[in-house]
């Protein structure tokens, strides 16, 4: 009996998507898969369709970014959902090692797995923050506790994902698993990182990081604002801001920001003392980290 399905969301990659699906549809562990295409305009979905006509494929009227994720989730029927990025491969026996960790605790809302960056399958830059996290957890959690997650490497109890309403559609794209990850900790859940989960990553050329750097600023941003407290919010607005270079990107994140602060204000919920306190603890290792780094 299936355990998990994989869902991809894709726009515009058709030749990595279609290198990602014939590794994934080899694999042992004989996962389902939705794709969501946003959209495509070069031919990836009727290719999809074409190649992998055992693959679920939802064709999205329009860009949904993460949004798509939410509606692939509507037709998984299984206990867990793996989400795998067009440019990332799970690796044979990653998503059955994923199911059998949510199996064994169902406190347990998720479990992120270690990125290999091909072609030297080196570890990606965040690996550090995942392994040393300092969250403070339970005894029974199987690996180190996480407030913050990246989707592509991560597989979630889909009772858990749904509970909180999934990704945020104002987010988009671009940094939105934060919220998502904030908002399953305020709910009680956990998640944890497992080193033997392995994923290779091979980064899309095809992508616009002006852009994808303006919507992870403007999504940090909304993410404190609407779940921390005044002063932490405060205090971390000022270390990404300052850590972000001064230039056009940067200003245009922060508009589009304060621009929303209306809907920041109606949707915001502080989080729980015992969250906050978690989030507290990765702030110094978030200061220097490589991976956050607003740069590209």
């Amino acid at each position: 009996m299936n355990r998990v399905t994989v869902v991809v969301i894709t726009r515009n990659r058709r030749d990595e998507v279609l290198r990602t699906l014939d590794a994934m549809t080899s694999l042992p562990d004989g996962a389902p898969i939705v794709v969501a295409d946003n959209a495509s305009t070069d031919g990836t979905a009727d290719a999809i369709a074409t190649l992998f006509p055992r693959v679920s494929l939802l064709r999205c009227d329009s860009n949904l970014g993460a949004l798509a994720r939410n509606l692939a989730v509507r037709q998984v029927l299984t206990p867990y959902v793996a989400f795998c990025d067009d440019d990332t491969r799970w690796q044979p026996g990653a998503l059955t090692r994923a199911a059998d960790v949510l199996d064994a605790y169902p406190g347990l809302a998720s479990v992120t797995g270690r990125c290999l960056v091909e072609p030297d399958l080196v570890e990606d830059p965040i690996t550090p923050e995942l392994r040393d996290s300092p969250v403070a957890g339970p005894d029974w959690l199987p690996g180190p506790a996480l407030l913050g997650v990246m989707a592509g490497l991560t597989t979630f109890r889909v009772e858990a994902f749904r509970q909180v309403g999934g990704f945020s559609p104002r987010l988009w794209f671009g940094g939105e698993e934060e919220l998502l990850a904030i908002d399953l900790a305020a709910h009680g859940w956990w998640m944890c990182w497992d080193p033997d989960i392995v994923i290779h990553h091979a980064p899309s050329t095809s992508r616009d990081p002006r852009r994808r750097r303006q919507l992870g600023i403007r999504n940090t941003l909304w993410t404190l604002w609407l779940r921390r407290p005044v002063r932490s919010a405060a205090r971390r607005t000022l270390d990404i801001l300052g850590s972000a270079p001064k230039d056009a990107a940067t200003f245009g994140a922060v508009l589009e920001a304060l621009r929303g602060l209306p809907w920041v204000l109606s949707e915001r919920r502080v989080v729980p003392a015992a969250v906050e306190r978690g989030l507290r603890s990765l702030e110094e290792s978030q200061r220097h980290s490589p991976a956050r780094r607003y740069v590209s």
